[in-house]
This record gives C-alpha cells, structure tokens and sequence, in this order.
C-alpha cells in the first residue's frame, strides 16, 4: 500500500488534473467562439488527457487498495483578451503541474515508496512534452496574432491529430 502521505497528496493531485481538464475545456471554448477550430480541437483533446491522468491516478489508488478522495476544485478562467493569453495561461498551468508531480515524486521517495515513485515516472516523462508543447505554441501564436490562421496552419501540419495511445501509459481508471 502507497504511503499514506503520498495517498493524501495524490488525492489532491486529482483534483488539479480535473482543474486543469476544466482550464483546457474553457480555453478550447474561447478559440471555439473565434471559430478557430484547429485551436479548439487542439485544446479539447488537451482537456481530455488531463481528464485521462486524473483517472489514471485513481486507478492507481484503486490497485493499490489506497482511499479514494475526488476534490471539488474551482471554476476556470473563462475569459481571455486575444489568442495569445489562454496558451501563455496553458503554460503557466503546465509548469505548476510540472511542480506538483516533481513534489509527488518527492514524497514518494521520502516515504520510501518504491512502487508510487515509479508510478510517476511516466507522468514526469508526459510533463517535459506538455511543456515543451506549450512553449512552443505560445512562440507560434505570439508571432500569429495578428494573423490568427497562421497559428490554425501551424497546428494543422505539427499536430494533425489521431496519435497512438501511449502503451507505456498508466491505466485509466473505467477504460
């Protein structure tokens, strides 16, 4: 069974996945109202991997036979001034995850919890691309937003869409 200060913090991370499932919703709603679509898309696939590593976290409880706390969490920003703020937001938000993973691991380690430290590998390995991911695009609808089309351009040729699942990937809860 995992440590019982990794379960608490583990149940916390949940709610902020959800947090951040319910960011990636509002933003993807922004770019819909702007029927930039390739944005949207983008954004309401990002919300479904939050979504994704939430249960794949309490699926990892559940195996582990560790209570199971899902957290209320708060609404999202939902209103933004250009194309550029909600992914300049979408970064901020993926370099604090990027911290409460790294705090998770840390736990773990401290505890002695050989087995939820090596759970989180593959979330901290998913951590340096969501960064990396957002980094980018903030540069490309930065230079873009004026000319928002060059950013759905961008997205159409580096992010087409129907990737593989992941096979190293925890599993997800109800799947």
């Amino acid at each position: 069974m995992p440590a019982e200060r990794f379960v608490e913090a583990l149940n916390e991370q949940i709610g902020n996945e959800y947090a951040a499932h319910q960011q990636y919703v509002a933003i993807a709603v922004h770019y819909d109202s702007l029927t930039l679509p390739r944005l949207a898309a983008l954004f309401y696939a990002q919300a479904l991997e939050e979504r994704d590593h939430a249960m794949m976290m309490v699926q990892y409880l559940l195996d582990a036979d560790a209570d199971v706390e899902i957290p209320g969490i708060a609404g999202p920003k939902s209103s933004f001034d250009d194309i550029v703020e909600p992914v300049r937001h979408a970064l901020e938000q993926e370099r604090t995850v990027t911290s409460q993973i790294e705090r998770l691991a840390t736990i773990a380690r401290e505890e002695g919890d050989l087995t939820s430290e090596q759970f989180l590998s593959w979330f901290l390995k998913e951590q340096v691309e969501e960064v990396a991911t957002m980094s980018s695009l903030l540069q490309v609808v930065e230079r873009s937003k004026d000319n928002p089309m060059l950013a759905e351009d961008y997205i159409a040729r580096e992010h087409p869409g129907g990737e593989a699942a992941d096979p190293t990937a925890p599993p997800v809860a109800g799947a």
